[in-house]
């Protein structure tokens, strides 16, 4: 079984979706192990074409160099490329950069690929996954190499400059039973106010769209993963092909999250952090996507519900609130990394809400800091929760203005990110909290 590095990279047609196709089209002869971040990356050469998105692939297979070569091509094939000028406009390119520790000069290949060199779109990818390799050629690591070439020839595809201001996701229930009282149904109009709902987000400022197709409220009815993909997908894709925003997908199962990954989505949001499907964190390492990791201790035995401040957890026990938090999330970053998910990919979630009473929410607001030991990116959700309709005795149609503390004290906190419902008025009072608290970045 051979160690393979590949390069891909496109720039017609939906240009993530084509990517992760890849992994579809090569196996069973090839098995992806992990990806790289998605870059975006300007034209190599011919300069009147769209940019390209490019990623690197670690796989393996029993295929020879040759037959490697042969199934990359017959991919390329399937995904629809017609050969053309050189360094012209492709649905897919796959390029075989290291077979194992071959060094091959053939008419057909030369292994190391030996065009790799001084060229961003295939080195900083490359380096997120092998930096300490040595180019036998170029006697230095890729790292080494990859640091050489300029950063403005490839960038991060959609990515976010955590601390530079609040970033806020706008949340998308494809449901006919949110507890927010949001959710878009599972008719056959449920896309087309999804996209409507979408569209709006964006206007109103938001980064990052989370498209849910389950609802996690206290005694709600647990779906198949076939009925949720029902639901999210139509939207997954048709966003895919319009919106700038980021497309993170609601799910904990492996299977609706390969889909999605395929159709388009750039995250995962898994509200059970890796601990209800094994699979999906060997999902997501392949796909190199983002991959929020929310904490959970819901019990439907600690849930009760009243009919206007709706469900809750009353009786979760907890000898050490934010210690046990943080353990349990270092527990699953771990499942991630052990996965082969790339760290720089991961965000985690206290889980405002879930498993936790209302006291228990609000020391966990009141602390949110402390997670910032875990040195990751953090997302809060926090919009419309029943902790602030139990505090203020409010209805969850009447929490906007509870919501907006929250999230506010949340960024003062270290929140990086806020999952709501409301976009537009998060992001004025994201703004004014930016401009107190990041030096102006909001201004």
């Amino acid at each position: 079984m051979a160690r393979v590095l590949l390069s891909t990279g496109g720039n017609l047609g939906n240009r993530l979706a084509n990517l992760r196709a890849v992994e579809r089209e090569m196996s069973p002869q090839v098995r992806v192990i992990r990806a790289s971040r998605v870059y975006e990356t300007e034209p190599w050469g011919k300069h009147e074409q769209p940019k390209f998105l490019n990623q690197a692939l670690e796989a393996e297979t029993d295929l020879s160099p040759a037959e490697l070569l042969g199934l990359c091509k017959q991919a390329e094939q399937n995904m629809g490329r017609v050969k053309g000028e050189l360094n012209g406009p492709r649905t897919l390119d796959i390029d075989i950069l290291f077979y194992g520790d071959e060094q091959l000069h053939t008419l057909n290949l030369d292994l190391p690929h030996p065009r790799m060199l001084g060229r961003a779109f295939v080195l900083r990818p490359l380096a997120e996954l092998a930096p300490q390799l040595i180019h036998p050629q170029a006697g230095r690591s890729i790292a080494e190499l990859a640091e050489e070439t300029d950063p403005a020839h490839a960038w991060i595809y959609k990515g976010l400059e955590y601390g530079s201001r609040t970033f806020v996701m706008g949340i998308l229930n494809i449901t006919p039973d949110s507890f927010s009282g949001d959710g878009l149904g599972d008719g056959g109009d449920a896309r087309e106010k999804a996209l409507a709902q979408a569209r709006a987000f964006v206007e109103a400022g938001a980064d990052i769209l989370d498209i849910g197709g389950e609802s996690t409220r206290p005694g709600s009815r647990p779906i198949t993963p076939a009925e949720e993909q029902q639901r999210i997908l139509p939207v997954v894709k048709a966003l895919a092909g319009e919106t700038s925003a980021i497309l993170s997908v609601d799910t904990s199962h492996a299977s609706t999250a390969a889909k999605a990954l395929e159709a388009g989505a750039d995250w995962i949001n898994d509200v059970r952090a890796l601990r209800a499907d094994g699979q999906l964190a060997a999902v997501c390492a392949r796909s190199g996507c983002g991959l929020v990791l929310m904490h959970n201790r819901s019990d439907s035995a600690n849930a009760e519900t009243r009919d206007r401040l709706g469900g809750r957890y009353a009786a979760a026990q907890y000898q050490d609130l934010v210690g046990e938090v943080i353990a349990d999330l270092r527990g699953s970053i771990g499942m991630a990394l052990e996965a082969g998910c790339l760290r720089e990919n991961l965000i985690v979630d206290p889980g405002i809400g879930f498993g936790k009473t209302t006291a228990q929410n609000l020391e966990l607001l009141n602390r949110l800091d402390e997670l910032r030991a875990l040195k990751l990116p953090l997302l809060l959700g926090v919009s419309r929760k029943s902790f602030i309709g139990y505090t203020l005795d409010l209805p969850v149609d009447q929490r906007l203005e509870g919501s907006l503390a929250a999230g506010v004290l949340g960024i003062s906190r270290g929140a990086d990110i806020l999952r709501v419902h409301d976009v537009r008025e998060t992001v004025r009072a994201a703004r004014l909290a930016d401009a107190v608290l990041r030096a102006g970045a909001g201004a």
